[in-house]
């Protein structure tokens, strides 16, 4: 496979910060990881000037394109203010239509991201029309030659089989919280060449022998790309940690970077990912963290440029995965460092497009693997966390991570009927957990919530359980003249059969009841008996990490009344949870505050929908402000707040339904 590169390779002068051959190994590692004492700033670029249509090519120009050449994979993004994105739009459209270009655009107002195939001079002709436009001065583009697309289906799903092109609000989505902003990319680390990058980690290996120094002095290798990329290649180097986070998506590193914030502080973090796009945000959002995370360098042109610039693989071992047809890029090196998900044979071929039931990330199965018909798979991920409840006896031949045809999933109450699991997995539902209220269960909340689980069917699957504490009955006797007689007939509890009731949470002491425990009421109702109901919480907590292990994996939580303070309470240990109790928001009904007194308002940062009545909304069982103090926990550019005119429910129809769609829509 041969590379071209329309700017060559651009090296610094040995007088510059960069490490030079006369020096040693420490005062090379030392001097290119010492932070530059200049302030940089990235540039502002003019407004663009007009395009260059194909059509406005010569017809020598136009001839040449009509000649068979070779064909080849053009990628490249800039981050940039774009002033008209429908102009800018318009150019690509009119581009690659007219130069038969095929594949995908992005567009959004900081900027573009660019993979697209065709003929070898086609694409040639597309770069010399975009460096044209000021706005991509010093854009790096990656063109590749590569054999036209045979296998339609990879051609297809990786979008090699059309011209897309949209706009967009973010290039790369960096977080899965809809709600919360994307960093700042102007402070994104510093490029490195793929040569400044090999010398460090060389120069890294060395100082082993020379007398190993500190752990911050080291450097750490951060991939910054999917699990299902790490498998079957990354970098490795004796001497230096490479962290992989294995994550499913992009938009996991997020959580992950917060997660492991200790391990990287103070260290001088060298990033890296397929073409360079994914680091600019990432690196961003870790030197954004402030006092320990000044140093931070990226890999220019990404894993890309550095098996060009060495070709023989370098520090990189296994293949580099890709986003088009050709699926990976491997060097002269043909180890093979991935295995067969079911026999761990070596494999590391993708092209079958084998996927995860749960999660629909790729996984590796090699050839005879594939033979077992009517199988489906489970990806690492998910075994590890036990995701959906779906297991298998494992067989003589295979492992347990392959699954028979049709599967019967654990599951409490839910909204969706139980289909048959195949190999052929329907697009996905946001699956949300529903904790009911005081003196509530699973089946009297599903039953009350019918309405809203038929308008969101199409997008959610709800899911009901019990709380995990069991209440006593209580009985109000005869009163009469205002003393408390009990009739002659009923000289106790009513005699018929009552249906259990359950809660999430109890007064402090609270005693466990049964179907036959009845226990007189101490007084009239009292309506303010919620705010006493402050015990339990730890024994609901470690009964819902059960039922996400059990039952998961669960989008997001909803509660009603008490079953919201619950659930508000799970969402201040969010962080905590991690890998127990995954969930990416909330949705919290006429719920109230308990426990937080702790809490500054704005502290909880979970992506949060809270739905409760007006002043005027005629709800009898928790007031108004309880509700609106409990949103008020929640960061304000992560919560939206509905109120309605309905009483102590949760609304189904319009315009409050439509409302909660564009919520959930977020997520999908």
């Amino acid at each position: 496979m041969k590379y071209f590169s329309p700017h060559g390779l651009k090296r610094k002068s040995s007088k510059g910060p960069y490490p030079t051959a006369t020096q040693t190994s420490r005062e090379r590692f030392f001097r290119f990881l010492a932070p530059s004492s200049a302030t940089t700033s990235r540039p502002v670029f003019p407004p663009p000037p007009p395009l260059v249509a194909a059509e406005d090519l010569s017809l020598s120009a136009m001839s040449d394109l009509a000649r068979a050449d070779p064909y080849g994979v053009l990628l490249y993004y800039k981050y940039a203010s774009v002033p008209d994105l429908d102009e800018l739009a318009s150019f690509y459209e009119r581009n690659c239509s007219s130069l038969g270009l095929l594949g995908r655009v992005r567009l959004a107002p900081h900027g573009v991201n660019v993979t697209v195939g065709g003929k070898l001079s086609a694409l040639e002709a597309h770069i010399d029309a975009v460096k044209a436009n000021a706005l991509f001065e010093g854009t790096d583009f990656k063109l590749a030659s590569c054999d036209q697309p045979l296998n339609d289906k990879v051609a297809k799903e990786c979008g090699f089989t059309s011209l897309s092109i949209r706009i967009v609000e973010e290039l790369v989505t960096f977080s899965s919280h809809p709600l919360v902003r994307s960093p700042d990319i102007s402070i994104a680390g510093r490029h490195v060449s793929a040569v400044e990058f090999h010398s460090v980690l060389q120069s890294a290996g060395k100082l082993l022998d020379d007398g190993s120094p500190t752990s911050n002095e080291r450097p750490v290798l951060l991939d910054a790309r999917n699990l299902y990329e790490t498998r079957i290649g990354k970098f490795h180097t004796a001497g230096v940690e490479t962290l992989d986070p294995e994550i499913r998506q992009y938009s996991d590193l997020h959580d992950w970077i917060d997660n492991n914030s200790e391990r990287l502080r103070g260290k001088h973090i060298l990033m890296y990912c397929t073409g360079g796009i994914r680091c600019e945000m990432a690196s961003a959002y870790i030197k954004g963290k402030g006092s320990g995370f000044e140093n931070v360098y990226q890999l220019y042109g990404g894993i890309q440029r550095y098996l060009e610039q060495f070709p023989d693989g370098g520090f990189f071992r296994g293949k580099n995965f890709v986003f088009d047809h050709r699926i990976s890029v491997g060097s002269s090196n043909t180890n093979v460092l991935s295995t067969c998900l079911l026999c761990s044979c070596p494999f590391d071929d993708y092209s079958s497009r084998r996927r995860c039931a749960s999660c629909r990330m790729l996984v590796l199965v090699c050839d005879s693997c594939r033979q077992v018909e009517g199988s489906i798979y489970m990806c690492e991920l998910c075994q590890k966390h036990n995701k959906c409840g779906i297991s298998a006896p494992a067989t003589e031949n295979c492992k347990s991570e392959v699954l028979p045809e049709e599967i019967k999933l654990k599951s409490p109450l839910s909204s969706g009927r139980q289909e048959k699991t195949t190999g052929a997995i329907a697009s996905r539902k946001l699956r949300i957990l529903c904790l009911h209220g005081f003196r509530q269960t699973a089946s009297s909340f599903k039953g009350r919530t019918a309405s809203l689980a038929k308008k969101l069917r199409n997008i959610a699957e709800l899911v009901f359980v019990d709380a995990p504490h069991e209440l006593c009955f209580i009985y109000q006797p005869s009163v009469v003249d205002g003393h408390s007689e009990i009739s002659t007939e009923h000289r106790g509890p009513p005699k018929q059969k009552c249906n259990k009731k359950f809660a999430w949470l109890v007064p402090p002491d609270f005693s466990e009841g049964s179907e036959a425990d009845w226990k007189e009421a101490d007084g009239p109702f009292d309506p303010l008996q919620y705010q006493q109901q402050t015990g339990g919480f730890d024994s609901s907590l470690a009964y819902l990490k059960s039922t996400f292990l059990r039952d998961g994996p669960f989008d997001g939580i909803l509660g009603f009344s008490q079953g919201a303070a619950m659930a508000a309470l799970v969402c201040t240990h969010k962080d905590k949870l991690k890998g127990e109790m995954d969930f990416r928001f909330a949705i919290l009904c006429s719920g109230f505050a308990l426990n937080l007194a702790e809490f500054e308002p704005g502290s909880i940062n979970c992506p949060s929908l809270h739905i409760f009545g007006s002043d005027l909304g005629r709800d009898r069982q928790i007031p108004n402000t309880a509700s609106a103090g409990l949103a008020e926990y929640f960061e304000n550019r992560s919560r939206v707040v509905i109120e309605h005119d309905n009483g102590h429910i949760i609304p189904a129809r319009p315009p409050y339904i439509d409302e909660i769609k564009d919520f959930l829509q977020r997520f999908l």
